[in-house]
C-alpha cells in the first residue's frame, strides 16, 4: 500500500467517524473506499468492520459524562449486543459473496431511508419523556438485539435504529441515550471483529489507516454532534447514501 491510500484511507475513515456521529452511516464513506482499493464486497465489509473497532472506542470514551447513571441498563444490554453481534457475524460468514454484492445497495438505500424519514432525535427523546413509566420492558432488548444483528452482518444505519429505540423507550435525553448506544453496538461490533479476524479474510493493511481515521472521527464526533445543525447534514448524508446504493446496484446487478 502506497503512502497515498494510507492517507487516503486514514481521511475515509476519519470523515466515516463523523458522519457516523451524525447520521449512522459510517459505511457511506468507509466501504466504498475499501472497495476502491481493489477489495471483494465481503472482505471489504468484514474489513470496515474490524476498523469500526476503534471508532466505537473513541465515541465511548467521549461519551463517559453521559454513561454515569446507567451501569444497571449496560450490564443488562451489554450481553444481549454480544449476542446480536455474533449473529449477525455468522450469518455474513453464510452469505455468498455474490449474493452479498446484490444486497448491499439495498441494504445502503433502506439505511438512507431510514434516516430521511426518521423524526429529528429532539423530538423522539421528548415523545419517549412523556411516555408511560414503566420503561424498561421488552421492546429495549428486542430492540437492541436486532441493531445488534444488523450491526455485526453490515450495519449501515445501525445506530440511527438503536439510537431511536433508547429515546422512545427510556425516557432519556440525546446525549445519554447516545452514549448506552455507543456502548451496546461498540461490543456487538467488536465480538463480530473479533469472528471476522479469525474466520474472514481481513485486509489488515487497509484495517489500519482506517482504524486510525475511525479513532479520530469517533473521538471528535460527540462533540461535533453537540454543535452542528443535524437534521439538514442528516438530509444530505440520506441523499448521498441514496446515490451511493444506486451506483452499487449497478454494478452488481449490470
Amino acid at each position: 500500500m502506497s503512502a497515498l491510500e494510507f492517507g487516503l484511507l486514514v481521511l475515509a475513515g476519519l470523515g466515516a467517524g463523523l458522519i457516523g456521529s451524525i447520521a449512522g452511516l459510517a459505511s457511506l464513506i468507509s466501504y466504498p473506499a475499501l472497495l476502491a482499493t481493489g477489495l471483494s464486497p465481503v472482505s471489504a465489509n468484514v474489513t470496515n468492520t474490524v476498523a469500526l473497532v476503534l471508532s466505537g472506542v473513541g465515541a465511548v470514551s467521549a461519551s463517559r459524562p453521559e454513561l454515569t447513571g446507567q451501569r444497571a441498563r449496560l450490564v443488562r444490554l451489554g450481553p444481549v449486543g454480544l449476542l446480536g453481534g455474533v449473529v449477525g457475524a455468522v450469518l455474513l460468514l453464510s452469505t455468498p459473496s455474490g449474493a452479498f454484492e446484490k444486497l448491499v445497495p439495498v441494504l445502503i438505500a433502506g439505511a438512507a431511508i431510514a434516516i430521511l424519514v426518521q423524526r429529528p432525535p429532539r423530538e423522539l427523546a421528548a415523545d419517549g419523556a412523556a411516555g408511560p413509566a414503566a420503561r424498561d420492558h421488552w421492546s429495549l432488548v428486542a430492540g437492541t438485539f436486532a441493531a445488534s444483528v444488523y450491526a455485526g452482518y453490515f450495519g449501515a444505519a445501525a445506530g440511527v435504529l438503536l439510537l431511536a429505540v433508547y429515546l422512545l423507550v427510556t425516557g432519556e435525553g440525546v446525549p445519554r441515550s447516545n452514549a448506552l448506544k455507543n456502548v451496546v453496538l461498540g461490543l456487538a461490533n467488536g465480538v463480530a471483529a473479533l469472528g471476522y479476524a479469525v474466520f474472514a479474510d481481513v485486509a489488515w493493511l487497509a484495517a489500519l489507516p482506517l482504524a486510525i481515521g475511525f479513532l479520530l472521527g469517533g473521538r471528535l464526533g460527540p462533540r461535533v454532534v453537540r454543535r452542528v445543525p443535524q437534521t439538514p447534514l442528516r438530509r444530505l448524508i440520506a441523499v448521498a447514501g441514496l446515490a451511493l446504493a444506486v451506483h452499487l446496484g449497478l454494478d452488481a446487478f449490470g
